[in-house]
């Protein structure tokens, strides 16, 4: 993963919370996943990523920070209990990832259809041959995070049958 890649999610970020929510992000250094403590997250959006670019996605939140983006995002106030809630999280990861994929110049990158996880202290497990890299996020809602682990597919050393399960998913 290169600069230009994470650039891309930083600037990816900004554009949706402008955009959608009229919010204002400021995005803090970013830093690998296992030279700093773990972001604390109660909400989780992961999408996927499969061809040129393969890995994985995470827009994650603090219970309060994920409630105020999302009455920014709907215009109501909603339980996180609520299918709307999970559904307006994964649109967001869907829109940041969906943004990011495309500044991918010359990459053929597919994203996966979003899944959101709700909990307090749960782990989104990254893949293991990924450099994950966090960068942290805070914006009048509150703050947050956006984890992309990501690495350039090695589709000539990949048997056939691999490929297509890689793009399946």
């Amino acid at each position: 993963m290169d600069a230009s890649q994470i650039t891309s999610f930083v600037a990816s970020t900004h554009q949706v919370f402008s955009t959608m929510l009229s919010l204002t992000v400021t995005a803090g250094r970013p830093y690998t996943c296992c030279t700093v403590p773990k972001f604390e997250n109660e909400v989780s959006g992961i999408i996927g990523m499969s061809g040129d670019m393969q890995g994985m996605v995470v827009l994650s939140f603090p219970t309060a920070t994920a409630r105020n983006v999302i009455r920014a995002f709907t215009g109501m106030d909603m339980d996180p209990n609520s299918p709307d809630f999970a559904d307006a999280v994964g649109e967001l990861v869907n829109m940041i990832s969906g943004a990011a994929k495309a500044k991918f110049e010359g990459k053929n990158v597919s994203i996966s259809c979003p899944s959101v996880v709700i909990g307090k202290g749960h782990k989104v497990q990254q893949p293991s041959d990924a450099v994950c890299i966090t960068i942290p996020f805070d914006c009048p809602g509150g703050p947050f995070s956006v984890e992309v682990a990501i690495k350039n597919a090695k589709s000539a050393a990949q048997p056939a049958s691999s490929q297509t399960a890689v793009k399946a998913a």
